[in-house]
């Protein structure tokens, strides 16, 4: 299950934990210590909902680029 980003969830963040923002505005979780990175808080083990979900001009008209909560990429086509 996925929630929301808020305040909570930054200052739950293990000390050696940081967080970014895509330029499609999805959040990760950085581990400085370990230099790795994840789409899951590390600890709740969810997602952050940040709709993101974009229209790319590179796709044919209707249709729409998203992702996963692991992070896999996907297209919905519009109605």
């Amino acid at each position: 299950m996925a929630a929301d980003l808020n305040l909570e969830w930054i200052c739950s963040l293990p000390r050696s934990w940081t967080y970014g923002i895509t330029r499609g505005g999805r959040v990760f979780f950085i581990n400085e210590e370990a230099k790795s990175t994840t789409w899951l808080h590390p600890v709740t083990g969810e997602a952050v909902v940040t709709g993101h979900r974009r229209q790319s001009t590179d796709l044919p008209t209707g249709w729409e680029e998203a992702y996963t909560f692991e992070g896999a990429r996907y297209y919905i086509k519009s109605r």
